[in-house]
């Protein structure tokens, strides 16, 4: 029998991207090898701030037709800060492009403690499991390239349609349900992140959560306003389960969480939409450790569970999410303070490829 395919595309981005990428894809030839039962097929396509400097586009439209067409996408950090759009934004992101683009509402953050990584706070591993959900096409960032002003003021709109919101909100009550709850009492819970207090968008983003959480009674609703989760992100970080808030402050808040477990060299993520998603790290490019075989691989290598489980594939995105857990717990792997690994980039990617089992 004929293994099962998949159609994959890859941008490997800027900076450190080319090499995390790298990794994953090394990780993805151990991970088919073992299983045998199925083969992604992969298109690479430039994406991002060299692309920018070389075509006067971060993504051609050619590429984002071969995205829309693929079963899934996987993406380096992408970007360059010095790369830069006349009006002083960077140039060489992808995130608009691809998200509005391909109708990728829903932005999916795992937030983890692993073992033996050095983190902030003080937790045992598995203590800290929880999911920020970012909805992805609204909120402030659909002012992104629109803000209207002059030299005196500017505004930049802040928008939530009720489409928009329910669809975010059943995504992640439809996450919670696949979950084992939160760590610190094992209850599905989906809490609804907002500034409902101050401002009148949020206020009907929470009433439209609540409307849509009245369908889910398995799932417990909860609510935080954005200042008061940010505390108890750090304190007590196992009450959560799934989060569910607007784009900018998912973009905040994911990175304060990512922050608390280690840093953002260990943290996917995947943004979905009704058929697609595409799949990347948390952070940027780093342009200061590219090509130095410094880089963390684990956000990236994350990455690749998150699509294999896109794709149908669980058993190898288990297999993959258990090597990792596995060479940090044997202390095969090794994460240094700084958030590189212990002996770099292609030693790391070796250790969990040999934890794969």
């Amino acid at each position: 029998m004929s293994a099962r395919a998949h159609r994959v595309v890859v941008i490997r981005g800027d900076g450190i991207g080319p090499e995390l990428v790298d990794s994953a894809l090394a990780v993805l030839d151990a991970v088919e090898r073992h299983s045998g039962g199925f083969h992604l097929e992969l298109e690479f396509h430039e994406g991002g701030a060299a692309q920018y400097q070389r075509v006067g586009q971060a993504l051609t439209p050619d590429s984002l037709d071969a995205c829309r067409k693929a079963d899934a996408i996987l993406k380096g950090p992408v970007g360059l800060p010095w790369v830069q759009r006349p009006d002083g934004t960077e140039a060489g992101l992808l995130g608009g492009i691809l998200r509005n683009g391909l109708d990728l509402y829903a932005n999916v953050r795992p937030i983890k403690l692993f073992p033996g990584i050095p983190a902030p706070i003080k937790r045992e591993p598995g203590q800290v499991d929880y999911v920020i959900v970012r909805e992805n096409t609204e909120g402030l960032y659909l002012s992104r390239g629109l803000g209207v002003g002059n030299d005196n003021a500017v505004a930049d709109v802040m928008l939530m349609t009720r489409p928009g919101v329910e669809r975010i909100a059943r995504f992640a009550f439809d996450l919670a349900r696949t979950r084992n709850g939160a760590p610190k009492d094992g209850v599905r819970r989906v809490t609804c992140v907002d500034k409902s207090n101050v401002l009148r968008s949020m206020a009907f983003f929470r009433r439209v959560y609540d409307e849509v959480g009245e369908r889910y009674p398995d799932v417990q609703r909860d609510y935080l306003y954005s200042d008061a989760c940010a505390q108890a992100l750090v304190m007590e970080p196992e009450r959560f389960d799934v989060l569910v808030m607007e784009n900018f402050l998912g973009d905040l808040l994911s990175d304060l969480g990512g922050g608390t477990v280690g840093g953002l060299g260990l943290c996917p993520s995947g943004n979905y939409g009704d058929r697609i998603a595409y799949f990347e790290p948390i952070h940027g490019s780093a342009p200061t450790l590219a090509g130095k075989d410094r880089a963390s691989p684990l956000s990236q290598i994350g990455c690749l569970a998150m699509l294999l489980d896109k794709v149908g594939e669980a058993k190898a995105a288990r297999q993959v999410e258990t090597a990792i857990w596995r060479a940090l717990e044997s202390g095969a792997l090794k994460m240094g303070a700084d958030g590189c690994p212990v002996g770099g980039t292609r030693a790391a990617t070796q250790a969990v490829i040999e934890h794969l089992g």
